[in-house]
């Protein structure tokens, strides 16, 4: 039985495009992502979306909360504690402008499309209850981008709180690819006293899983998934709490992982750095 791996059908023509250099990549646009957790008594859940099949990238495709990072993050002052911006900057391997844009875009994603907030009225807080009609307006101005994030912060009188977030893992979209992200993927606990909600238009399904129980179902081809949403489910398996998880992330390796296609014996073989299971054969005249 096939797993669920993402495999768009225009791929493989694309591929050999790339290879005879009939296709010049798309830059990849700066994203971060959040693998949202939180404790049960079996072990920490993972919360993920599953995405509409309308969607013109990854349609019917499990995920994490996530997307585009704002450029008006990059200048404007932002109310901050956890490590300074120079130290994500260090962690991140980005400028200090760049590396508060990405962390703001975790957190505001985060909220955008579950509900949830890291942030607080203190260093030391996390706000609790975000439902209601005063908050679903700002959520809805912020997904409008009518709102900056750190004007939503300064209305609120809130400040982002990035010692929630551990840095998890870098994936660039491969370059034969229309829609291209260049994506971290961050851990966080579920705040005490918040709750998600799918409140993201661009998916039809959310739910709480083990990672194995989500690994265990794209193994089965019931899940559909990217190769990096798998990769980095199966990477949570070992630890016992979210807070564990998020505690790890700080020894983990950042490097950028994106995808390669190479000749062999006459046909294309697309590969994943270090993520042999993903590896596809691609026929010189035909589909994988």
């Amino acid at each position: 039985m096939a797993n669920g791996q993402w495999y768009p059908p225009e791929w493989p023509d694309r591929v050999r495009a790339l290879a005879s250099g009939e296709l010049t990549p798309a830059p990849p646009r700066p994203a971060a992502t959040v693998l949202l957790l939180r404790d049960t008594p079996r072990g920490p859940e993972v919360h993920m979306l599953r995405r509409r099949t309308s969607m013109p990238f990854a349609a019917g495709a499990y995920a994490y909360p996530g997307g585009g990072v704002d450029p008006r993050d990059h200048e404007r002052a932002v109310r901050w504690t956890g490590p300074s911006r120079a130290a994500w900057a260090a962690r991140l391997g980005l400028d200090e402008s760049a590396a508060q844009a990405t962390v703001c875009a975790a957190v505001r994603e985060t909220y955008e499309e579950a509900g949830v907030l890291l942030a607080g009225p203190t260093p030391d807080t996390v706000v609790g209850d975000t439902t209601g009609d005063d908050w679903e307006a700002d959520r809805e101005a912020l997904v409008a981008r009518d709102l900056s994030f750190a004007e939503f912060l300064d209305r609120r009188g809130l400040v982002l709180r990035s010692d929630l977030l551990g840095a998890w893992a870098r994936w660039i979209t491969p370059e034969f690819e229309p829609r291209r992200y260049d994506t971290f993927f961050f851990v966080a606990a579920l705040p005490e006293g918040q709750r998600t909600r799918n409140a993201s238009t661009e998916a039809d399904r959310t739910v709480w899983i083990s990672p194995d129980a989500a690994a265990d179902g794209y193994d089965r081809g019931e899940l559909v998934m990217m190769p990096p949403t798998i990769a980095t489910l199966r990477q949570l398996g070992p630890y016992r709490t979210a807070a564990d998880a998020v505690a790890a992330a700080s020894g983990r390796d950042l490097t950028p992982i994106l995808a390669r296609a190479r000749i062999e014996d006459g046909e294309l073989v697309l590969t994943w750095p270090g993520h042999d299971e993903f590896t596809k054969h691609i026929p010189s005249g035909g589909a994988a």
